[in-house]
């Protein structure tokens, strides 16, 4: 005991001392996240000639993509339909051909600048100097890994019970579905045999039907809002194809049992989603998996000094997907929650560019697409956010949102000190499709000649005549 505490207090002289030695290794572009956009990142900026890493956290590259079993994959990026493992190995067999640099089963600590880049400072000229410090412990022990250029591309993680507070006792069967899904996929575990689904959200509406495959009774899919959640083709395929009830304006009020789920308690909401009286119901059931939202994991980003957008959760960026920390850029779920792999992938391929060229030349493509500018982009109508939030060059600009809610008949519409610079055909939309809306050059110039700050893109509905 005594030994070890001589060590320990060695250690910690060393560390006062900064005399520990910490290997430390240089790169161009250090990718931190070895899923879909990882991978995609890292390509695209080694493509570019640069020396480039990726950290992953788990001992294989994938993502979580290696527990995503079921087809639908690849279908725009590949013309063809995969599935999860088959998308995201052929990446990896790509990543393996080039002299891209894997630092598996290692985990992130932090992410230092020495040049101190806050939030607020975006001045490219100060920022071109600054050399990006990644340190994280690796299965050899401390490392750090120095870099011009660093990608953030950590997905993202499920909002769990105590995030949504279902109030009842803590017994054991209450599950994530994507933790079920690991379960079953990976572990071959089985969560159980009678399951609730509260949420419909795409991993809901999937693991539904692979609890089905293996022989779990689902007792139905319960979901708050008026309106499924995920893709309207997994409501048919996992739901519909399979008989499983899908109850809307419905949710879990209360976890009954005391060692493991016994039932749950459902309620119907109203118009404010508040549980009415006198609608509850006991379902028993023994599993009760949650399919209620996903967050970027964003927790490194923040360390680092990276501004968030609070309607996405993930960071604030430009056109070619740079933070407010010069040389941090981030793509896929980390940056908004995507409800389609090949569109990760290809936004990832944008940040792995822009990347790569900032690290060679100190310029993220922006002032090469064209002329230098600072606008703020925000969401109005029924947009529940708007990406980019800022527009750095006056360049065409595929801006993403999503709805708030669904709506037959509505138009996007591009405005600026009030006035409308743009608007969009009539058309659908839904919360679970992520929508794009081309912002051309002459647009954000006009924004500019108005001597505005911001650029506002509003999802108006439009009465049918």
């Amino acid at each position: 005991m005594l030994d070890m505490r001589d060590e320990r207090a060695e250690a910690g002289a060393a560390e006062v001392g900064a005399a520990a030695p910490v290997q430390t290794r240089a790169f161009d572009v250090i990718v931190i996240g070895g899923g879909p956009a990882g991978m995609a990142a890292a390509l695209a900026a080694r493509k570019a000639g640069t020396r480039v890493a990726i950290v992953e956290r788990e001992q294989h590259l994938g993502g979580i993509l290696r527990q995503c079993i079921h087809p639908g994959f690849g279908l725009s990026h590949f013309k063809q339909e995969l599935t999860g493992p088959e998308y995201a190995q052929r990446f990896i067999n790509q990543v393996r051909e080039t002299e891209i640099t894997l630092f598996l089963d290692s985990m992130v600590l932090g992410i230092d600048s020495s040049e101190g880049a806050g939030a607020s400072s975006v001045d490219e000229g100060a920022g071109a100097a600054a050399v990006h410090t990644v340190t994280l412990m690796s299965p050899a022990g401390m490392l750090q890994l120095t870099g011009r250029a660093v990608v953030l591309a950590m997905g993202c993680r499920e909002r769990t019970r105590s995030e949504i507070k279902i109030p009842g006792s803590r017994p054991a069967g209450v599950f994530t579905a994507g933790l079920a899904q690991r379960y079953i996929n990976i572990e071959n575990l089985k969560p159980g045999s009678r399951a609730v689904i509260l949420g419909s959200g795409d991993i809901g509406l999937i693991m539904a039907r692979r609890c089905t495959l293996e022989g779990i009774s689902v007792e139905g899919v319960y979901e708050l809002m008026p309106y499924a959640n995920g893709l309207r083709r997994n409501v048919k395929n996992c739901l519909d194809d399979f008989g499983i009830p899908l109850h809307l304006s419905t949710t879990v009020t209360r976890v009954i049992g005391h060692d493991r789920v016994e039932a749950v308690e459902v309620s119907q909401v109203d118009e404010h989603l508040a549980p009415i009286a006198g609608t509850e119901r006991i379902v028993p059931c023994d599993t009760l998996l949650l399919s209620v939202g996903l967050i970027p994991e964003n927790e490194l980003s923040v360390a680092a000094g990276v501004e968030l957008d609070p309607r996405t959760r993930g960071a604030v960026v430009d056109q070619s997907l740079q933070t407010g920390v010069p040389g941090i850029f981030a793509c896929g779920n980390v940056l908004h929650v995507h409800d389609l792999a090949d569109n990760v992938t290809t936004e990832s391929e944008r940040a792995g560019a822009a990347a790569a060229a900032w690290a060679l030349g100190g310029d993220a493509g922006a002032s090469a697409a064209g002329t230098s500018c600072e606008l703020m982009v925000s969401p109005a109508g029924i947009a529940g956010y708007a990406l980019p939030g800022r527009i750095t060059a006056v360049a065409l600009t595929k801006l993403n949102f999503r709805a708030r809610r669904p709506v037959d008949a509505a138009r996007v519409r591009i405005l600026a000190g009030g006035e409308e610079l743009l608007t969009g055909k009539v058309r659908p939309f839904k919360p679970s499709v992520m929508e794009s809306f081309p912002l051309p050059a002459k647009v954000i110039q006009h924004a500019l000649d108005l001597g505005v700050s911001e650029i506002v893109l509003s999802i108006d509905p439009v009465e049918e005549a």
